[in-house]
C-alpha cells in the first residue's frame, strides 16, 4: 500500500508548493527581469542594460574617437564575456544599431565596414567591422571614474560595472528608444539636442514651467532621415503631456519639371524606420495592379542620397493629389508612436511626459555634479594633507635630514617630533634628493594655494543649490556649443509643418476612370461590363432570368439601390464583378434584408434630389447626398406607414408633380408643396379612398405633362388645369387616351 507524501518526505533543498504559486513566482521573476533588465531604458542615461555595458566595454578597451578601431567580435567578445552573458549575435545587432546613421539621431558608436542601410540590408559579421566611441558616447561616460554613479558586481562577481552613466548628454530624448517588455512596452522618437537644451535651461530657470512653453522650444521629433512633421500642434502638444500619442510624418518630396509642361516627383527623404527598398517594391506592387492609377513609373536613382523619381501617367496630373493617394496607400507616411514608459531610478517603470522626462534627467545631472564635486574636494584635501606635510618638511629640512640618517625607527621619530600623520610621513620620506631645492618649495606653495581656492569652491558649491544650478545651466550651454559646431549633428533634419488641408483623396484619383455599364437581372444578380453597351447586345443571363437594370456609369461612379423598405445601399462602381459570367447575387454585396427588393438602381450625381413615395401615397424630396451610405446595410431614407413600401425613387428634376393613384384620378400641385428631407415618412401627396398610388412624375410646367402610350408614341396634354389642385386632394380622372396601366411610361 503506497504511503501518503508528506513534508518530510523531501530534501532539505526541495520545497513542495502549489503548481500555480510556482508558475507565478518564475514568471513574476521572468517579467521584472524583462522590464529592468532588457526592454526599458534608464530615464537618466536613456540606455538599456546591453547599450549600457557595450559602451562602458569599448571605454575599458580604450576605444575612443582619438584612437584607432577595434573588430566588432572584440567588442562583443568581452561585453558577453563581462558583463552579459546573452546571445552574441543579440549584443552585435545592438552595437550595429548604436552605429547606423539612418537608426540614430545622435550615433553613439563610430562604425568602420558594412553597417547595414536604409534599403534594409543588414551588417556584415562582426568579423569584418570595426568600431569606437563617438563623442556622444564619451559625453554620456564623461566623469564615470569621479565616483558620480553607483557600481554593481557583474553576473558572475568578478567585475564591477555602472549601474547608470553620468550621461552629460540627453540621450533619452535625443535618440528616442524602442522595446517590447512583460505587459508594457516604450517607444520614444528622437529629438534634437540642441532643442532639448533649449527646454533644459528654461526648465532649470523655470521649473514649473507649462508643455506649451516646452512645446515652443521643442516644437516635436528630430528623425535621422528627416521627413515632414504634420501632426497638428494640439496632439503634438496632448502627446507630450500624457506621454502617450503619435506623430504622423510624410516623405521629403519636390517637383522636377522636366520641360514641354512635364514633371516628376522626387523622393529626398522617407520616414523613419520605413526601408527604402521595400518601400519601392510595394509601390511597383501597387502599380503592376492598377491601384496607384495617377502613378506612371518609379525608379531608384539613389546613391549615397536618397533619390526615388515619381512619373505621373500623364502631365494634366495634379502632384499633390498623386502624393496625397501614394501617401495613402504605402508607408510614404507613417505614424511614430510616443510611450515614455521608462525606468524611474533604474526600479520603477512608469510613463512620463516630457517636463517629467526632462526633469529627470537635470535631477540626475544634479546628483552627478554633487557626487562629482565631493570626489574632487576629497582628492583635493586628500592632497593637501599631503602637502602640509611637505610643507613642514621644507621648514625642517635639517632636523628631518639627521632624524633619517640617524635613527633607528625615522618614520615614528618624525611623527612624534612633527606631529605627522603616516601619510605625511610617508610622502616624505619618498621624497626624492632632487626635490628639496627651492624651487620645489615654491611650487608646492603655489599647488597649495591653488587647492586651497578650489577646495573653498567646492564647498560653497556642495551648500548652495542655487550654485548648483548655475553650474549646470552652464555645462548645458557648453553642451550646446559643442553640438552646435557640427555641421552634421547639429541642424534639424524633420521639418515642422501644418497639418494638410485635404486629408482625404477624391476617389477619382485612386481608381482608374473607364467607362463601364452596370446590368442587373430580375433575379438580382448584378455584373459590369467593360464600355457602354445597348441593352439588346446584353444576353447572358441564367435560364429563367432577364435584364431588368442597365445603366452606364464609369468606375469611379457610385451605384445607389433602392429598395421597397425605403432603405439606400450604396456600391463604389469599380468593386462590381467583372467579367463574362452572370456577376454576384445582389444581396451578397449589400447587406439587404429577406424581405426588401430592389426598387430601382440609378448612378450618384452630385446636387441629385430625388421624389421618394410610399404606396400609401406619403412621400418628400430627398437630395442624393442623403443616401450615400458608407456602410453595407444601407441608410434608411423612406419610413413607409404600416402595410406600405416604398413605390417611388425617381428624380425630382423640374417644378411640378403629376401623381395618377390607382383608381385612375390624377392629381398635378407645384413641386414646392413637397418638403425636402434627409430622411423621414413625408406628407400626403394625394389621398385615396381605396387602393394607394399608381405612379409620379416631376416635370417642367410650361412643356406640359407627356406621357409614353402602349404603342411606343408619346402624347403630351399641355392644357393641366382641370387636374391642378392643392397637394393631398383627390384629383380627377385621367384624361382621354392615357395608359390603362396608370403609369406615364407605358
Amino acid at each position: 500500500m503506497n504511503k501518503p507524501i508528506g513534508p518530510g518526505d523531501f530534501p532539505e533543498n526541495i520545497r513542495p508548493a502549489p503548481l500555480a504559486d510556482a508558475l507565478s513566482e518564475r514568471y513574476l521573476a521572468y517579467a521584472l527581469s524583462t522590464i529592468m533588465s532588457r526592454s526599458l531604458p534608464d530615464v537618466r542615461d536613456g540606455l538599456k542594460p546591453v547599450q549600457r555595458r557595450i559602451l562602458f566595454a569599448m571605454r575599458q578597451l580604450r576605444l575612443s574617437p582619438q584612437t584607432g578601431f577595434k573588430k566588432c567580435a572584440r567588442v562583443v567578445g568581452d561585453v558577453v564575456g563581462k558583463y552579459h552573458p546573452h546571445g552574441d549575435q543579440a549584443v552585435y545587432d545592438t552595437l550595429v544599431r548604436l552605429a547606423q546613421l539612418f537608426a540614430q539621431r545622435y550615433p553613439l558608436v563610430d562604425g568602420q565596414g558594412n553597417f547595414g542601410n536604409v534599403d534594409g540590408d543588414n551588417a556584415a559579421a562582426m568579423r569584418y567591422t570595426e568600431a569606437r566611441l563617438t563623442a556622444i558616447a564619451e559625453l554620456l561616460l564623461e566623469g564615470i571614474d569621479a565616483d558620480t554613479v553607483d557600481f554593481q558586481p557583474n553576473y558572475d562577481g568578478e567585475e564591477e560595472e555602472p549601474v547608470v552613466l553620468p550621461a552629460a548628454f540627453p540621450n533619452l530624448l535625443a535618440n528616442g528608444s524602442t522595446g517590447i517588455a512583460v505587459g508594457m512596452a516604450t517607444s520614444i522618437p528622437p529629438h534634437n539636442a540642441l532643442e532639448l537644451v533649449d527646454g533644459l535651461l528654461h526648465l532649470v530657470k523655470h521649473p514649473g514651467a507649462s508643455v506649451e512653453k516646452l512645446q515652443e522650444l521643442i516644437p516635436g521629433p528630430d528623425f535621422p532621415t528627416g521627413g515632414v512633421l504634420v501632426e497638428p500642434a494640439a496632439g503634438i502638444r496632448e502627446a507630450y503631456e500624457s506621454g502617450r500619442g503619435s506623430f504622423r510624418l510624410r516623405a521629403r518630396w519636390e517637383k522636377e519639371e522636366i520641360g514641354r509642361g512635364q514633371f516628376r516627383v522626387i523622393v529626398t527623404e522617407v520616414p523613419y524606420q520605413v526601408a527604402k527598398g521595400r518601400l519601392i517594391e510595394r509601390i511597383a506592387e501597387l502599380l503592376a495592379e492598377r491601384k496607384l492609377p495617377l502613378l506612371g513609373d518609379i525608379r531608384d536613382e539613389s546613391a549615397e542620397d536618397v533619390r526615388i523619381v515619381l512619373e505621373p501617367r500623364s502631365r494634366t496630373v495634379d502632384p499633390d493629389v498623386m502624393m496625397e493617394s501614394l501617401f495613402r496607400a504605402t508607408d510614404l507616411e507613417t505614424r511614430i508612436s510616443l510611450n515614455l514608459n521608462v525606468l524611474v531610478g533604474g526600479r520603477v517603470p512608469k510613463v512620463l511626459g516630457l517636463r517629467e522626462a526632462l526633469q529627470e534627467f537635470l535631477n540626475h545631472r544634479l546628483e552627478v555634479l554633487e557626487r562629482r564635486s565631493r570626489h574632487r574636494l576629497a582628492k583635493i584635501e586628500e592632497r593637501l594633507h599631503i602637502l602640509d606635510g611637505l610643507l613642514i618638511a621644507y621648514l625642517n629640512i635639517d632636523e628631518l635630514l639627521r632624524i633619517i640618517r640617524f635613527e633607528d625607527e625615522p618614520k615614528a621619530e618624525m611623527m612624534r617630533r612633527f606631529e605627522l600623520t603616516e601619510t605625511q610621513a610617508d610622502a616624505i620620506l619618498n621624497m626624492r634628493l632632487r626635490a628639496l631645492h627651492k624651487l620645489e618649495e615654491l611650487e608646492i606653495k603655489r599647488e597649495h594655494e591653488g587647492l586651497s581656492e578650489e577646495a573653498s569652491g567646492l564647498r560653497a558649491l556642495l551648500d548652495d543649490e542655487d550654485l548648483r544650478w548655475k553650474r549646470i545651466s552652464e555645462e548645458l550651454r557648453e553642451l550646446k556649443k559643442k553640438i552646435a559646431a557640427d555641421p552634421v549633428l547639429g541642424p534639424r533634419r524633420t521639418s515642422v509643418a501644418e497639418a494638410p488641408r485635404v486629408s482625404e483623396v477624391p476617389l477619382e484619383a485612386m481608381i482608374e476612370r473607364e467607362p463601364i455599364t452596370v446590368i442587373c437581372s430580375e433575379k438580382g444578380w448584378i455584373r459590369a461590363v467593360k464600355g457602354h453597351v445597348a441593352a439588346d447586345t446584353v444576353t447572358s443571363f441564367k435560364e429563367g432570368d432577364r435584364l431588368r437594370f442597365l445603366l452606364h456609369a464609369e468606375t469611379t461612379d457610385k451605384l445607389i439601390v433602392f429598395g421597397e423598405q425605403g432603405r439606400a445601399y450604396t456600391i463604389p462602381c469599380d468593386r462590381l464583378p467583372r467579367g463574362r459570367g452572370h456577376g454576384e447575387p445582389l444581396r451578397l454585396i449589400v447587406e439587404m434584408a429577406k424581405e426588401d427588393e430592389a426598387l430601382t438602381i440609378f448612378v450618384h450625381r452630385e446636387g441629385e434630389k430625388r421624389l421618394v413615395v410610399a404606396t400609401d401615397g406619403r412621400g418628400f424630396v430627398a437630395p442624393a447626398e442623403a443616401m450615400v451610405g458608407q456602410t453595407r446595410n444601407g441608410k434608411v431614407v423612406l419610413t413607409p406607414g404600416q402595410g406600405a413600401k416604398t413605390a417611388l425613387c425617381i428624380p425630382a428634376a423640374g417644378d411640378t408633380v403629376a401623381v395618377i393613384g390607382d383608381n385612375r384620378k390624377l392629381l398635378v400641385f407645384p413641386l414646392s408643396e413637397v418638403p425636402e428631407m434627409a430622411r423621414g415618412r413625408g406628407v400626403i401627396l394625394q389621398r385615396y379612398k381605396d387602393g394607394g398610388i399608381a405612379d409620379a412624375k416631376v416635370f417642367d410646367r410650361e412643356n406640359g405633362l407627356t406621357w409614353s402610350d402602349s404603342s411606343g408614341r408619346t402624347r403630351t396634354e399641355p392644357d393641366l388645369l382641370p387636374w391642378e389642385g392643392a397637394r393631398a386632394s383627390a384629383g380627377r380622372m385621367a384624361p382621354r387616351g392615357f395608359n390603362r396601366s396608370g403609369r406615364f411610361d407605358g
